[in-house]
């Protein structure tokens, strides 16, 4: 599916919400021209549902929030102003997957003045970073080990899964990917049963710099189906990114399979947000630690057995 221009998906947004049109062309400034104009809109409608208590033409500590982001954004963008990291990574975030043709390069008073100079401290800098990361990855690296070594060592049993922190480390991806996958609905204009969903997903997590990876096994070697299921032909698709589960499909072939299942991963981000979280599920026969991406409604707990399981890949439970 080719990619519509920021306007065209823009465009294709209000139309389905007719009643933000006026709304947000109020919000436009006296001096802006039309494409920066263009690109402030888009960022303003794109952010909306991240500030869900602004409502139209109601003025709000968040509507004011969002506008003077929007200018952060804007003034960077368009003028080359310079804002403290943290809020350029604030609004850089924000910004993610809106498309700005021909920007003018602009360098600060500071980049023209220290222009083909480098320095002996700079060098040295350069080179302490170097060091240091050189012996953070050794210290990871001996971290993981000594983890392995727990794992493994005393009774014999270990408890598999990832670790406590795995869900916070992961959310900023996947809310970046939320925005990708609502701009892309809109742009095809909304979910549906004829879309090519396993296309959209694939493309909205190339576009968020990841991929998408599946696992294929045989219905009939699934164990953990229902009696019923199990009895016919076909594949069984599992999808994961960056190592998190996102859905499972079912089909006469591995196409058809992969079609279901990323389908299924799409209904998730039909609701206001997406969260990830560690889950139990089946694996082998045994229930295991994994980390699933999931909705804000209240759905049936229990998730379809696990075809893959990418943590501690070499102590998985064996079969019972």
């Amino acid at each position: 599916m080719a990619e519509r221009r920021g306007e065209d998906v823009v465009s294709e947004f209000l139309k389905q919400n007719p009643h933000l049109a006026q709304w947000v062309e109020s919000l436009r400034g006296q001096c802006e021209t039309n494409k920066q104009w263009r690109g402030r809109k888009e960022f303003i409608l794109r952010n909306l549902e991240s500030f869900p208590t602004v409502l139209p033409d109601v003025s709000s500590p968040s509507l004011d929030r969002l506008l003077s982001l929007s200018m952060v954004w804007a003034n960077h963008v368009f003028l080359g102003c310079i804002y403290p990291q943290s809020v350029m990574n604030k609004v850089n975030e924000m910004a993610e997957g809106i498309v700005v043709d021909e920007i003018q390069v602009r360098k600060t008073r500071d980049e023209i003045m220290g222009k083909g100079k480098r320095t002996a401290t700079s060098d040295k800098e350069m080179d302490n970073s170097i060091k240091k990361l050189k012996a953070g990855n050794t210290e990871v690296e001996s971290k993981a080990g000594g983890r392995a070594a727990v794992r493994s060592g005393g009774s014999g049993t270990f408890k598999c899964g990832p670790p406590p922190q795995a869900p916070t480390e992961h959310q900023p991806f996947f809310n970046r990917l939320y925005k990708a996958v609502a701009w892309k609905l809109v742009s095809a204009g909304g979910f549906g049963p004829n879309l090519d969903h396993f296309e959209i997903l694939r493309a909205c997590i190339e576009s968020s710099k990841a991929s998408l990876s599946c696992v294929f096994v045989p219905l009939k070697d699934i164990p953990d189906l229902p009696a019923g299921r199990a009895q016919k032909e076909g594949q069984v698709c599992e999808l994961r990114c960056q190592t998190v589960y996102m859905g499972t499909g079912y089909g006469r072939d591995e196409d058809s399979a992969r079609a279901m299942a990323s389908k299924e991963a799409l209904k998730i981000f039909q609701s206001r947000k997406v969260t990830v979280k560690i889950c139990r599920r089946r694996f082998r026969g045994k229930d295991v630690e994994d980390l699933v991406l999931v909705d804000d409604q209240l759905r049936n707990s229990g998730f379809p057995p696990a075809l893959a399981y990418p943590f501690q890949a070499d102590q998985q439970p064996s079969p019972s």
